[in-house]
């Protein structure tokens, strides 16, 4: 009995020491928003207060302690993130994550965005202001790395930690701006129907690109003062970081406010993952303010505010890629010609390092266009060399003298200035201040091409007459400065003209574009609270003329009672996609059905590409209104031409069976909670055991695609709508109140995962709730947790 007795005080005390140490262990892999750390090569201490919801209030005397303090403590909350976005240009995902991810190196590694640093670094001015900042934060990174606890994936992966350097800041501008861009999703498969079907079939198509447009003005004046396709989709789907995706943004103009000050609203669709893609962090010197929101690895905020101006982005939507047929040299294959030149190809070989694999070498071509796609893209069936041409890695970068001087201007003129700079990728930068100037800048280094050039199809690589003709200064971008109408405003629509001309892009359809005007126009004593409830608006005043164009085309006549029931539903709908609604479940099967009816036939596999571009849904709503199409006719039928009566209504009876076998036969029991869901993804969440304690979700929410509450999701044979992208952040900055500005993130602050922080905002984030973005130095020196990064003597 004492024996026994023994051994189970033995084992209670292991017991507890496992706990113990357990409970230490895990506790170390939290931040450190308390305390005293030593940070070298600081001039004086510097204090961070950690908010409610975990934001550091940094500080400092000088800039430069602060951007090293906000190095420090991005990194002991973001590592992992900043660890996954660094190795994505550089095509070092397979060195962690197998060769699963060997394809995906092998395209971005391809892209030319490393050279492109490189070239960048060179000729960096190592004096400027933006330089010091940019090397102060890297050096607060990495003293992190040498002093703080390692993040979690780190030992799970089985990666070791790195320092970073200006190369990998620069890499990550360079993904975010083809993540911005849509030609490679879009330029290949266009081009296949038009040589497969022939012109017929193509120009019906792309005649839809000139309809249903909601443009943005353009309206300048003076300043207030007072002072491949299937393959690229494929290779990009599986990158554990969030892609760019869309956007909305706003600026109100004091006209129209209930207080007579400028209320700005942005909420950049970006795809969900976790961590969340922004961190919040608020810095402030005695001649700087600035409360951002900050990308992995860039010190300075693309969206910001403080008491005199706010800012934000849309994604602009322009084409800054194309992709040229290349003629080889019949005697070389290394060479090329040009204008009956003989060029040659400048060859970059290429090693991949692989997790548990031998080294993958290749060796990449570039013409005079850029790399060859032939060479990094292993599915690309052709034996024509096809180049791509990309103004980010053509012309001079100055992307960090943009985020640099957009996040320190004084005036609206030094905002434009640093907007000015911006080559690639192409964004709407929304402006609005505490003296009454609202703005709008299409900024992008835009061009012009012969005017008959159809630029979203390969263009001719040999003859040197589909070249760029010239550039087009800034001033002439679409722009819009304290506006009549007294708001701004992009939603990614097609901006009005410019040179007498619309510019050529990717914009998406005018479903929020045309919601917004709809909403602003009339009202002229908007509040903060009017514009947080805007941002959760998720009405289409488009989707019910598509319905209505649809069921004017049902053959109805041996529709059972149910089917009737259903059709009275999409008839009576107002295109609201609230979580009860039923009728979005019907229009979303009824549009499956309808787009794979109409053009699966003649595109057969290229269809499942094409199905979810923005360019479809471009061709939607005029496909829906077109009585006579040669997409009609089902090429697979003998001796019989289908008509769109015959399309749409097969299309939605085969929509109500799926429907019915899905959801039960009761019509009212179908609604959109029942088939939406939202997961934010962590890269070791797709473990099956660690899912449930890395990623967020699965949740039901509110919402559609294309609505202003913009969920995007792929429409497939599932039935299932997954939210893939959304808002990453919602702000609303009032300056009547900027004190009391509002902003909510997806999922929370910290990517650590046992951080308090990790999903606090998840909730408050579905249910269309906002924290206070703090200004305010009494409440924020009032904050429970306070570090104090102490300068070295």
């Amino acid at each position: 009995m004492k024996i026994i007795k023994k051994i189970a005080a033995i084992l209670i005390v292991i017991v507890i020491s496992l706990g113990i140490a357990s409970w230490i262990y895990f506790n170390s892999l939290k931040p450190t928003y308390n305390g005293e750390i030593q940070l070298k090569n600081t001039t004086k201490d510097v204090a961070v207060y950690f908010d409610e919801i975990g934001v550091p209030h940094i500080t400092a005397e000088n800039q430069k302690d602060a951007y090293l303090a906000l190095g420090y403590v991005h990194a002991q909350d973001r590592l992992w993130q900043m660890e996954l976005i660094r190795r994505i240009a550089a095509g070092r995902l397979a060195e962690i994550f197998g060769e699963k991810l060997i394809r995906t190196d092998k395209l971005f590694s391809g892209l030319g965005i490393e050279e492109a640093s490189e070239k960048t670094i060179q000729n960096l001015d190592k004096n400027s202001e933006a330089y010091k900042m940019a090397t102060a934060y890297l050096d607060g990174i990495n003293q992190y790395i040498e002093n703080g606890t390692t993040p979690i994936e780190y030992r799970l992966v089985g990666v070791k930690k790195e320092k970073y350097t200006l190369k990998d800041m620069y890499n990550v501008f360079g993904y975010m701006a083809f993540s911005f861009a849509i030609a490679h999703k879009t330029d290949p498969m266009l081009n296949e129907i038009k040589e497969k079907l022939g012109s017929t079939y193509f120009n019906e198509l792309i005649g839809v690109e000139d309809k249903n447009l909601t443009l943005i003005p353009n309206e300048k004046n003076a300043e207030i003062t007072g002072a491949f396709s299937e393959a690229m989709q494929n290779l990009t789907a599986v990158l554990p970081i969030a892609p760019f995706i869309g956007s909305n943004s706003w600026v109100i103009g004091a006209d129209k406010t209930k207080n007579g000050k400028v209320i700005f609203a942005n909420d950049p669709h970006i795809g969900y993952s976790q961590p969340s893609v922004w961190y919040q962090a608020h810095i402030k010197t005695p001649n700087y303010e600035m409360y951002g929101f900050h990308l992995a690895l860039v010190p300075f905020p693309l969206l910001g505010h403080n008491k005199d101006y706010a800012y934000g982005l849309t994604m602009f939507e322009n084409d800054d890629i194309d992709f040229y047929v290349e003629q080889n040299n019949p005697e070389n294959e290394n060479q090329y010609l040009y204008k009956n030149e003989v060029l040659n190809y400048k060859k970059i070989e290429k090693r991949l390092k692989v997790k548990d694999a031998k080294d993958s070498l290749y060796t990449i071509k570039v013409s005079k266009h850029g790399p060859l796609m032939n060479g990094i893209i292993d599915q690309l069936q052709t034996e024509k060399p096809i180049a791509m041409q990309w103004i980010y890695t053509k012309l001079e970068n100055q992307i960090m003298d943009v985020a640099y001087e957009i996040s320190h201007a004084k005036s609206l003129l030094d905002f434009k200035k640093g907007a000015s700079k911006l080559h690639a990728p192409g964004l709407n930068m929304m402006y609005g201040d505490a003296k009454n100037n609202i703005a709008w800048f299409a900024s992008g280094k835009l061009y012009n091409y012969r005017d008959s050039l159809y630029t979203k199809t390969f263009l001719n690589g040999s003859s040197g007459t589909d070249e760029i003709l010239n550039y087009i200064d800034f001033d002439d971008n679409p722009q819009a400065i304290n506006p009549i109408s007294n708001y701004v405003y992009s939603a990614n629509n097609q901006p009005d003209s410019i040179q007498n001309k619309l510019y050529p892009g990717y914009y998406l359809v005018e479903d929020r574009a045309k919601r917004i005007e709809n909403l602003l126009t009339p009202k002229n004593d908007w509040s903060k609270e009017d514009v947080a409830k805007m941002l959760m608006d998720v009405t289409s005043p488009v989707i019910p003329e598509i319905s209505k164009d649809l069921i004017a085309a049902l053959d109805q006549r041996d529709f059972s009672a149910s089917e009737k029931t259903a059709v009275v539903i999409l008839k009576e709908w107002q295109g609201n996609f609230d979580k009860e609604e039923v009728a979005p479940t019907i229009y979303n099967r009824f549009i499956y059905e309808f787009q794979k009816n109409t053009f699966a036939d003649e595109m057969q596999k290229g269809y499942f590409q094409f199905i979810n571009t923005p360019f479809v849904e471009k061709v939607l709503p005029v496909q829906a209104k077109r009585e006579n199409s040669v997409w009609w006719d089902n090429v697979n039928t003998v001796n019989k031409i289908e008509t769109k009566q015959e399309i749409v209504t097969t299309s939605f009876k085969k929509a109500f069976q799926f429907l019915e076998n899905q959801l039960g036969a009761n019509v009212a029991g179908w609604k959109w909670e029942r088939v939406l869901t939202v997961e934010h993804k962590h890269a070791v969440g797709e473990v099956a055991l660690l899912r449930k304690y890395f990623n967020v979700g699965p949740f039901t929410t509110n919402g559609g695609d294309q609505v202003i509450n913009n969920q995007i999701y792929d429409i497939d044979s599932t039935g299932y709508y997954k939210v893939k992208a959304g808002p990453s952040t919602r702000r609303v900055v009032d300056f009547s109140d900027v004190e009391n500005s509002l902003s909510i993130i997806p999922t929370g602050q910290s990517g650590r995962v046992f951080s308090k922080h990790y999903k606090d905002q998840a909730q408050k984030y579905l249910n269309g709730e906002y924290v206070k973005m703090m200004l305010n130095q009494t409440e924020i020196k009032n904050s429970k947790n306070l570090l104090i990064l102490k300068a070295q003597k």
